[in-house]
């Protein structure tokens, strides 16, 4: 075997190792028979919460035991074939199954990385919340600039995405939007969005000047039903308003519109669905959300630097930088990522910028840095 192909080999054995060891398969047949007898239980369903907790767990188990052995099958193919086609001089033969563990080494790294969103909440959904920040006018288009960036990002997954609430610039773009993004470990990917992002260019609005704009992003786990999470009626302000918003397919132009202010942390929620009904439950799975987030930040320091914006946003604060002008270049300042393709990932072009923070987070090693040691 050639040795680019040995490479080849040893990446993906390398991610089946970690695949393995993530999902402790010495023990995970043994976990899915408890799982199946608990299934069979015929009082399962007496809670509706608990049952699909433990459907979700069950299905998340056999996904990984089939992606595992799926991997590993495949890889013992296709070293097969190369083998053959060595043994009979065939070069279209190995050519191929070269070309199929090439395939198989980016499945098998992305199958790795989805194996380490393994945290409290990294399955669920996510609230993403977009607010101008300094900048004035150039910062309220940067933010919509944003909006569509993950939008973008969310549809290219095949997740769906649901506008809660969004209040128009005075002149251009947005101060603020929150979505709600559906999806496979959505909240997984989106928490290490959460920060300060900066845009520079040449302002669009006639200036002709290089202008710096701030826009803060923060991403919420949608918490599970089965989790409690006491909200006092004292420490909170419900207000009805009419939504500013264009109107349309999401944002209607109604009194529906509901804000909802949580005293005790300064938390401020709002929905501008179709019904106040609607708005007052989405604001407050909101805002559970939010809390639960908190006590997350307030049992791990480390998550809580990740996914907490620090200080207003602007100088000094943000996490990604975006230089449209002189040069095209966004750079992740945490793991040193970046690419010169500028228009890719406006268009939604981020799982590099997520993988990069992932990896780093487990190995608490930037990219840049993991790279020197090699």
């Amino acid at each position: 075997m050639r040795a680019e192909a040995q490479n080849t080999v040893a990446e993906i054995e390398k991610s089946l190792e970690l695949l393995r060891q993530r999902m402790d398969y010495d023990t995970a047949q043994h976990r899915l028979e408890e799982f199946n007898a608990r299934v069979e239980d015929p009082n399962l369903w007496d809670d509706p919460a608990a049952a699909q907790k433990l459907m979700r767990d069950r299905q998340s188990l056999v996904d990984s035991m089939a992606t595992y052995e799926s991997i590993r099958q495949e890889l013992s193919d296709n070293v097969e074939l190369i083998e053959l086609g060595e043994m009979e001089d065939d070069d279209e033969v190995v050519a191929e199954a070269e070309a199929a563990l090439k395939s198989l080494a980016k499945k098998a790294a992305a199958k790795e990385l989805e194996a380490l969103l393994n945290g409290e909440t990294d399955g669920n959904d996510a609230f993403l919340e977009i607010k101008a920040g300094a900048g004035g006018t150039e910062a309220c288009d940067w933010a919509q600039m944003l909006a569509r960036m993950y939008v973008r990002w969310a549809e290219k997954r095949g997740y769906s995405v649901e506008l809660q609430e969004e209040t128009p610039g005075t002149e251009a773009g947005i101060k603020s939007a929150t979505y709600q993004i559906k999806g496979p470990n959505a909240y997984g990917w989106l928490k290490s969005e959460s920060g300060t992002h900066r845009l520079v260019r040449i302002s669009p609005f006639g200036k002709g000047t290089r202008e710096t704009s701030f826009a803060a992003v923060g991403a919420y786990p949608v918490i599970d039903d089965n989790i409690e999470i006491e909200v006092n009626p004292a420490d909170i302000r419900i207000d009805t308003y009419r939504s500013s918003g264009a109107g349309g397919q999401h944002v209607n132009t109604t009194d529906s519109a509901v804000r909802i202010t949580h005293h005790p942390t300064g938390i401020v929620v709002t929905s501008s669905e179709k019904s106040q009904h609607q708005n007052r439950e989405i604001a407050m799975k909101a805002l559970k959300s939010r809390l639960y987030q908190l006590e997350l930040d307030r049992r791990n320091a480390e998550v809580n630097a990740l996914h907490e914006a620090k200080g207003d946003a602007g100088w000094g604060n943000q996490i990604r930088s975006y230089v449209l002008q002189p040069y095209q270049m966004v750079k992740d300042l945490r793991t040193n990522f970046e690419t010169a393709d500028t228009q890719g990932v406006l268009d939604g072009d981020l799982d590099g910028f997520m993988a990069a923070t992932l990896a780093m987070n487990v190995s608490g090693k930037s990219r840049a840095e993991a790279q020197a040691e090699e």
